[in-house]
Order: C-alpha cells, then structure tokens, then sequence
C-alpha cells in the first residue's frame, strides 16, 4: 500500500509507493495542481494562485483507496488526488511523453535502404502503422514512403493525416522544379548543397515531405546527411568550434520583391537541458555576418569547419527518388541538397510541404493513447 507523510518542517507531503519509488511534494504544488481547479472539459487551469499564500500548510492527510485526501489550513478546501497520477507527476521527473523520442545518429555508411519506410494506403487507412511510422522516423529523421498516388494532392493529403500545414511565403504548397525567373535555387536546375531550409525564418518548418511527381532527368540525386551526428562528432572533435556555433547567433535572410524575412540564430541550437535541439544552415541564406570583428576569424574557423563536414562521405547519403515515392524529414534536424540535373533530359518535379515538430509530436501522443 502507498504509504504517506506530512513532513512540515520541509513544507512536504512525502510518498512512498510499493514499488520503492519516493517522492516530495511541496505545499504550494500540490495546492496549485488540485484537480478542482483545472475546467473539467478543458483541462485548462482555473485555479489562481495569487488567491493563496505562499506559506500555506496542510491540515491533514488521509487516505481514500487509490486517492489521497488532503484538508487545508485556513479555508479547509479538501483536494482529492489519485496515487497513480502523483506517481507520473513527480517532481524533478516530469511526465512521460510517447514523442521524446531518443534520436538515432546516422553518417554516411548508412544503407538508404535501411531507412523507415512504409507503403502510402497503409498510413492513410491504418493508425497503428501510421504510429510505428512516425515514431521510427521520429528516431532517424527521414523516411519514405512508397506507392503515392499519381495526384499533385496526395502529399499534402498525407502531410494533412499528420498535422495541419505550415504556410511560408513560398505558400502551402511549393513546387521544386526548374523554371524561369527563380526567387529560390530549389527552383532551378543547379546543386544545392547541404542545407536546413528557411533558417531565415523566426521559426524554421519542422518536417518536411517531398512528394516525387516526376524524376525523368539526367542527374538530381537527392542528398541528405544528419546534422545531430554532424554535430555531436564535432563537439568531441573540436569543442571550442561546437562551443562556438552553439552560442553565437548570425544572421538569416530571403529577399524578394515582396518579402523581406530576416533572422539571427545560431547554427547550432540547443534545448534548456544541453541537448541538440535543431540547427539552421543555409549557407545561400546566411546574412552578412555582423559579429565583432575580434570574434569574426575564430567563427568563421568553425562555421567553415561545419560545412566541410557537410560535405564529406562520413555523412553524406544519396538517393535518387522515383516518381510515386515521398521523402519526410526534419528539417531543424537533416540536412538536405541535390546533384545538379539537365532540364533538357527530362522532367523533374516535386511538390512539398511542411508540418511543424509539434504537430508531429502531437499526433504521436493522440494515436499512442490507443495504440501506444
């Protein structure tokens, strides 16, 4: 059976569950997290916490079952919790999340093959393949998908089975194709080099999905590589040059006749806890850097030290897509570029969109609700 304490010198209700497992609740946690105060639709918190002190203690503490009884000091509001839902809610621990997935580096020597890979009818119709597909990809990054219709829609159909779409100034959709008077490379027949896309953007898209429409010319190989095992290699390899590239933030921009979108970030960015979060390399996007002029050589030194790692077969992997397949990637994470191609050879089309990180996370939390 749980067992339960008030230690009030620490201002704490301590549990201790069968399993071993132990934990201290604060007061004023445990008065702002009642569940009276959350709406019982929304589950949005109601509760005001200006309406309490800070120095409020608890009465008593029973038990009910499964529930812990508690009895407040002062206005003698009762709050009913269960044992299991302070057990996921312990402090320091945090909830459990089915979408903090632990990444999957991968480098060069990786078989594309070997890559998740699913058929488009069963993640349209299915949600249990729906989940293990994002989940996987999730841990890698890229993925395909095979037997698409022959419909410039089905992209965005299966984007939308996801999450709703991302707009940019490219639109919701956009079309990689080669055709005149380009306000972006991706729309000519020229390589692109490794890249994030839109690093200028205040919040860069999350995945992306490239539906191959038609792939009939003579080159444009898809290239791709991940940025995290780029960038984990060379925090072990050259920390002051990771130290660097994750610090300080450079600037960003696309320009057009009607927009004018500008950025700092930094290349390598990581979370509240130190962990690779996503990076924004654009070199064709990158601004005129504006760092102090003592800091400029020692930056420059990394930022090109990073690139030429984007470049190496330790990373790089190539594919050429088929018409009816579809790549998704992250783009905050993968890298992504082409070989050059001949537009006189045949055509090449692929439509693309984006779904934001949280949408993908998202949907991995509903469909793990059931299937998970």
């Amino acid at each position: 059976m749980t067992q339960i304490s008030l230690r009030g010198a620490d201002r704490v209700l301590h549990v201790a569950w069968p399993d071993g497992t132990q934990a201290d609740f604060p007061f004023v946690w445990l008065r702002d997290n009642c569940p009276s105060g959350f709406h019982p639709q929304t589950r949005e918190r109601q509760f005001d916490l200006t309406g309490i002190p800070m120095d409020i203690t608890i009465e008593s503490a029973t038990q009910d079952n499964d529930d812990i009884v508690l009895t407040w000091a002062g206005d003698g509001h009762v709050s009913r919790y269960r044992t299991d839902w302070l057990l996921a809610h312990r402090p320091g621990i945090g909830l459990a999340d089915p979408a903090r997935i632990e990444p999957v580096l991968w480098r060069g020597d990786l078989a594309p093959e070997t890559l998740p890979r699913a058929a488009a009818q069963d993640l349209m119709s299915r949600d249990d393949a729906l989940l293990a597909f994002l989940i996987e990809t999730k841990k890698t990054g890229l993925a395909f998908v095979d037997g698409m219709a022959d419909d410039p829609d089905a992209g965005m159909a299966m984007a939308r089975r996801i999450g709703f779409l991302r707009e940019t100034n490219f639109g919701s959709t956009f079309e990689v194709m080669s055709k005149p008077n380009p306000n972006n490379l991706a729309y000519t027949s020229h390589a692109l080099p490794l890249h994030t896309d839109l690093a200028n953007q205040e919040l860069p898209p999350g995945f992306q999905f490239l539906h191959c429409l038609a792939n009939e010319a003579r080159g444009g190989g898809s290239t791709f590589c991940d940025g995290f095992a780029i960038a984990a290699d060379l925090q072990n390899a050259d920390p002051e040059a990771f130290r660097l590239l994750s610090e300080t933030a450079v600037p960003f921009r696309f320009q057009d006749e009607d927009y004018d979108i500008r950025r700092h970030h930094r290349v390598i960015d990581l979370d509240p806890f130190g962990n690779l979060q996503e990076l924004h390399f654009n070199a064709h996007l990158a601004g005129i850097f504006d760092l102090p002029t003592a800091q400029m050589e020692a930056y420059y030194r990394a930022y090109r030290k990073l690139m030429q790692m984007t470049r190496s077969p330790d990373y790089v992997v190539t594919t050429r897509l088929k018409g009816g397949e579809m790549v998704i990637f992250d783009n905050r994470r993968i890298l992504h570029g082409r070989a050059a191609f001949d537009p006189n050879t045949g055509f090449r089309h692929l439509r693309g969109c984006y779904v934001d990180r949280g949408e993908f996370d998202s949907r991995i939390r509903v469909l793990s609700r059931t299937y998970g």
